[in-house]
């Protein structure tokens, strides 16, 4: 029996990614790749060619495909469906003094957290919308449609309709969307953006059709293939690891995350937690860090040693490293209380001052940052009993060694894999299914997954310790309280 297929697309800051997977098992048989310009702002015109470019020859006989894209971002339309200015990216900080005024002019930090789930940072849509209304008032005017990343190429798959779609894990990262209540925030919205209310995209259900492909001509793009609802790239990754309660996800890329799905929203007053939606019909804390394996790197470099060799050196060093505690900050943090932060090393004395003390320190340093951003979904009521560790850093010897016993759960190291377009692949399959669930992709044999030794009650000591002294230099340093949550 022939394989239905279905394509799934990561539109991620870098590029866009595509997986074309059989329906029934995600057994991915093809993949295409295409580059995205550099930049915090960008015309999403260089998405689409992107698209094209990486879907080139690979979307043969797809019967669905489904979007994952960068969350958060700004990207502006007017009547005619042109895009008004380059999108701003989430990465895109001009809008870092409007988080701080919209914050204020709305009741402060835990009206917010209860209203929309987070408090607004630079990220945020809503707060990109109050720049663009205070610095291009003439380009504001001209908007009639505000669409996330996501939605805009769903927009532009289905041949730019009368009403654009989203979903509620996307809508939840704009500062105008209320997950628990799965409602726009109409008035946030018209506030923050001067008193305009442009379009906004309908929010579809998960397993829902939000149309199928038309009108393309500039690449080899069938018509008639169906489009699920898409999502963000925090969500479908979710999807793809078919998180359960109790799972927690870590991914060490360049920066750090730390997510999970719950069946209740959180209310972060701290602004430390995002209360987002996921992509099933639950909800997705989430934390992150700037810190995560671009500090491996950065240890590495300081040794003078390869990555390799770093592991090793911190593989022959002991829990604790005699001493060493490293404070990672190296490029600031993105917690409030933070976000200035320089890094430190604690704790040195000549004995202990060795390459292999430093490069565990370093590891554990990290690892520590990670596991406050575990205390912080615990704080919002998420029950933590396995982490999934993913993204580039999990590859590393010494991190897969340090992990059980810094974070003191169970630690999986699911098999590498585009998690993100993998997930809008398994939405998309889920829409040309029809099913009330999710079809089931992940099997949880040696196959895909290494599950590494459950930390011992010695090893689970030595990891309370290290976090103790993590947060006792962070006081010494920084001023923060050394009890989580007391922040």
């Amino acid at each position: 029996m022939t394989a239905e297929l279905v394509a799934g697309i990561d539109s991620s800051t870098q590029s866009t990614k595509v997986v074309v997977c059989d329906a029934r098992t995600g057994a991915v048989v093809r993949t295409g790749r295409a580059p995205h310009p550099d930049g915090t702002e960008v015309d999403p015109a260089a998405w689409w060619q992107a698209f094209g470019e990486a879907t080139d020859g690979v979307l043969e006989g797809v019967k669905a495909l489904g979007i994952g894209g960068q969350q958060h971002g700004m990207v502006t339309v007017d009547e005619a469906g042109e895009v008004v200015r380059p999108a701003l990216l989430w990465n895109d900080t001009r809008s870092a003094q409007a988080a701080q005024d919209l914050t204020e002019e709305l009741g402060g930090a835990g009206v917010w957290a209860k209203s929309v789930g987070s408090v607004p940072v630079a990220s945020f849509t809503v707060t990109k919308l109050r720049w663009l209304a205070e610095h291009e008032p003439a380009n504001a005017d001209r908007v009639a449609r505000v669409l996330l990343p996501h939605d805009w190429l769903t927009w532009r798959l289905l041949g730019k309709p009368g009403q654009a779609v989203t979903d509620r894990g996307d809508a939840s990262g704009t500062g105008y969307f209320s997950p628990t209540e799965n409602a726009y925030r109409v008035d946030v919205l018209a506030h923050a953006f001067g008193g305009r209310t442009p379009e906004l995209p309908t929010v579809i259900g998960p397993a829902d059709s939000a149309g199928h492909t038309a009108g393309h001509t500039e690449f080899d793009l069938p018509d008639g293939v169906l489009v699920s609802a898409g999502t963000g790239d925090n969500m479908a990754a979710a999807l793809a690891l078919e998180l359960a309660p109790g799972d927690a996800v870590i991914s060490l890329g360049t920066s750090g995350t730390v997510f999970g799905v719950t069946e209740t929203g959180s209310a972060d007053a701290s602004g430390l937690v995002a209360g987002f939606a996921d992509a099933t019909g639950r909800f997705l804390p989430l934390t992150a860090a700037l810190n995560a394996a671009r500090v491996l790197t950065a240890g590495a470099t300081m040794l003078g040693v390869d990555l390799a060799e770093f592991d090793r050196f911190a593989l022959a060093a002991e829990p604790g490293a005699g001493g060493l505690t490293l404070l990672p900050y190296l490029d600031g943090e993105r917690t409030p209380n933070l976000p200035d932060a320089t890094g430190s090393l604690h704790g040195l004395t000549r004995a202990n001052m060795t390459p292999e003390n430093l490069a565990r320190a370093t590891v554990e340093g990290m690892l520590c940052g990670l596991a406050a951003g575990l205390d912080a979904v615990r704080a919002q009521g998420m029950d933590v009993r396995r982490v999934l560790l993913i993204g580039g850093g999990a590859q590393s010897a010494a991190v897969r060694a340090v992990a059980p016993i810094v974070l003191g759960v169970p630690v999986v190291i699911p098999e590498t894999g585009e998690y993100v377009a993998l997930g809008a692949a398994r939405q998309a399959a889920w829409a040309l299914a029809g099913t009330a669930e999710p079809p089931a992709w992940v099997a949880e044999g040696p196959g895909n997954r290494l599950v590494l030794d459950e930390p011992a009650e010695a090893q689970r000591a030595a990891g309370k310790e290290i976090q103790r002294r993590h947060l006792e230099a962070r006081e010494a340093a920084h001023g923060v309280p050394a009890k989580f949550g007391e922040d």
